[in-house]
């Protein structure tokens, strides 16, 4: 027989609005039927008068279920948290305590932590420390048989939260959060991982615990973060959800990956958390790359702040990029750099019509800098790599074109990422799926589908050799190269019968045409390409 789930409600920033929210709470139980516990974070009393509390203190007024709270974020509020243990505040309203685990009579975990970081000793009453954090990582993750928990509590977001995932808004969480909570979560792995404070609700994507490919599957997080109650401007600060206890749990049912799963936001840097450092934010990317003029017959060089570099007397020296080992052909700053082929540069990364092509428009997405392959990247790179990427879909979009994107990191010095366009008239996103398997199964090579919303980063080792592929619905196929590789394998499934059908063009040396030729498609692309220009709206 199935377990039952339990049905909880989680709420944000009740600031002493109490009447609101158990009002709310009576109206949602009488419409949806009773829940099993409210979990509030974020801050529980206000600046308001206590008077509404009295209330509830004396048993005048009753919380209509049985509610959990985290404690004091300011010194204002640590004067109605007496015990730091956890106490009963009112009949059916109970604080927590400071920091610990609570496991109901059905199995279910919740973790919680109350307070905001703090680095400074003596610990302020409403803080937590990196000696907190690592005390509640000990009495959890000690045991080989640990999983993970069913919930985390913390008022104050995690830092990094947002990254490979959906828009957080207002709240940039690279600045914002707490750095030591990142690296809990990262140890947790808690099903569901509630916070408040920053006065709006997020609900990210689901992500991953483990690395595709590399680590045995678990299950997937959920990040939600709460607004305040009975906010003007109606966002949600009261979240309903059912849960069965992990413990409880099917093994093969936990593990199930929702079909918009993301990668580990914290996974990159979740070492230096779990040591009870503070996650380092991405490094700048450095300002001695270069942007070359493309209406200028000779480039001029300016820096990536985009000044000219005459007109700072004392520019800023940041850190220097990767360095390539000798002449590099598509180093930005390299003589080698055939510059008449280059179509379109950001700050990061620029956009070349690809020598030899499959086509006029094949083009390549590189970094100015010297990466060899897309797992080597920075974060600020990296997140320009996807700008291109959505661009040139909806540009390719537009003329009746489908787009396929793949690396080959093997035999190669510098990140090339090739991308083909393939007319809509010509084969479906399957077709050209089931070209590459089949092509793949006839050379032996093992083409492993890879989830959607996947990080390559995740997947091979800086280093490591390998070759994928990413269709225009975000569907990706990856091989891991271990001995020998055909370079141009990419080449002949797109130029083959079943997709473009032009098996001549499958060696690039075949397809090369005069730099007038060249000069000309590049200009033609450059003025196709320049409405959607996102690099014009800095």
């Amino acid at each position: 027989m199935a377990q039952k789930p339990l049905r909880l409600l989680a709420c944000g920033d009740v600031e002493g609005k109490f009447d609101v929210l158990f009002n709310r709470v009576r109206a949602i139980q009488k419409k949806s039927g009773n829940f099993d516990l409210l979990l509030c974070v974020g801050n529980f009393f206000g600046s308001t008068p206590d008077a509404e509390w009295e209330e509830y203190k004396t048993g005048i007024k009753k919380a209509p279920i049985q509610t959990y709270v985290l404690g004091a974020n300011n010194q204002e509020t640590v004067k109605y948290f007496q015990d730091a243990d956890g106490c009963e505040l009112a009949e059916n309203i109970t604080y927590l305590g400071r920091k610990g685990i609570f496991t109901g009579s059905s199995g279910l975990q919740i973790v919680y932590l109350s307070g905001t970081e703090s680095v400074d000793e003596p610990v302020p009453g409403y803080s937590f420390s990196p000696k907190d954090v690592s005390s509640l990582r000990t009495m959890l993750c000690s045991t080989s048989q640990f999983k993970g928990v069913d919930i985390l509590l913390t008022s104050p977001w995690p830092k990094y939260v947002g990254n490979f995932g959906n828009s957080s808004g207002e709240v940039d969480t690279k600045k914002c959060g707490s750095a030591l909570i990142s690296g809990l979560a990262t140890d947790l792995k808690p099903r569901y991982h509630f916070a408040a404070l920053e006065k709006t609700y997020y609900e990210r994507l689901p992500y991953r615990n483990h690395i595709v490919l590399q680590e045995t599957t678990q299950h997937a997080t959920r990040f939600i973060a709460l607004a305040s109650v009975g906010n003007p401007e109606k966002k949600k600060y009261l979240y309903a959800f059912s849960i069965v206890p992990m413990k409880l749990m099917d093994a093969a049912e936990l593990v199930k990956q929702p079909p918009d799963v993301t990668e580990n936001p914290y996974r990159k840097s979740g070492k230096e958390a779990s040591m009870g450092k503070p996650i380092p934010a991405p490094e700048e990317e450095s300002a001695c790359q270069f942007f070359f003029d493309l209406n200028e017959k000779q480039g001029r060089k300016r820096s990536s702040t985009g000044r000219d570099s005459k007109s700072s007397p004392h520019p800023k020296q940041p850190r220097k990029p990767p360095q390539p080992p000798g002449p590099c052909w598509f180093c930005l700053a390299s003589p080698e750099v055939e510059k008449h082929l280059v179509v379109n540069i950001g700050t990061h990364c620029y956009l070349a019509l690809a020598k030899g092509g499959l086509s006029d428009d094949h083009v390549l997405i590189l970094p100015i800098g010297h990466y060899q392959s897309v797992v080597e990247l920075s974060a600020e790179v990296v997140e320009e790599v996807e700008k291109y990427k959505v661009t040139l879909r909806r540009f390719f979009k537009s003329r009746g074109k489908r787009c396929v994107l793949f690396e080959r990191n093997y035999k190669s010095h510098h990140l090339q990422l090739q991308v083909i366009p393939v007319p809509l008239s010509r084969c479906t996103t399957d077709d050209i799926k089931d070209a590459f398997v089949t092509q793949a199964e006839q050379q032996q090579i093992e083409l492993l589908e890879i989830p959607e919303h996947s990080d390559i980063k995740q997947i091979a080792q800086p280093g490591a050799a390998y070759f994928y592929v990413e269709l225009d619905t975000g569907e990706k196929l990856f091989h891991r190269i271990k001995k020998n590789f055909p370079l141009q394998f990419g080449r002949e499934v797109l130029a083959s019968e079943a997709i473009l059908n032009i098996p001549d063009k499958s060696d690039w040396r075949q397809c090369q045409v005069s730099k007038e030729e060249e000069e000309m498609l590049a200009h033609r692309f450059r003025k196709d390409f320049e409405p959607f220009d996102f690099t014009l709206d800095d």
